[in-house]
C-alpha cells in the first residue's frame, strides 16, 4: 500500500484544516489507518486512528474534541478534519496504515507510511 498525505498549509490560531490520505496499490479496505505528527526537535507521536470500517476510531487526549478521523474505502481515502488549531499542532503529520482491523496507538505497529505535510498555525 502507498500513502499520500496532503492538505497542510499555514492556518491561524482557532482555524481549521482538513488532512487527505490517498491509498493506492494493494488491500486498503481492511487496514486500520492512523495519523501521526512529529514537529522539530520531537518524537514522532499519535494523532489518531481508525479501523477498517471507520465504525472505530482512537484519538490522542492532545486533540480529542478538535480533531475527527473519517473514511471511505471505495475511495481509498481518509480524512483528518482538524479544528480549534494550536500553534502546539504544528508539526509534519502523516499517515500510515497496518494490515489489520485493530486500531493501536504505537507507531511501530504501523507497516506503510506515507510522506508527511506540514501543517504550521501562527499565534
Amino acid at each position: 500500500v502507498q500513502l499520500q498525505a496532503s492538505g497542510g498549509g499555514l492556518v491561524q490560531a482557532g482555524g481549521s484544516l482538513k488532512l487527505s490520505c490517498a491509498a493506492s496499490r494493494g488491500t486498503f479496505s481492511n487496514y486500520a489507518v492512523g495519523w501521526f505528527r512529529q514537529a522539530p526537535g520531537k518524537e514522532r507521536e499519535f494523532v489518531a486512528a481508525i479501523n477498517w470500517s471507520g465504525s472505530s476510531t482512537l484519538t490522542a487526549d492532545s486533540v480529542k474534541g478538535r480533531f475527527t478521523m473519517s473514511r471511505d474505502n471505495a475511495k481509498r481515502m481518509v480524512w483528518l478534519q482538524m479544528n480549534s488549531l494550536k500553534p502546539e499542532d504544528t508539526a509534519i503529520y502523516y499517515c500510515a496504515s497496518r494490515p489489520s482491523v485493530v486500531v493501536v496507538s504505537t507507531p511501530i505497529s504501523y507497516t506503510y507510511w506515507g510522506r508527511g505535510t506540514l501543517v504550521t498555525v501562527s499565534s
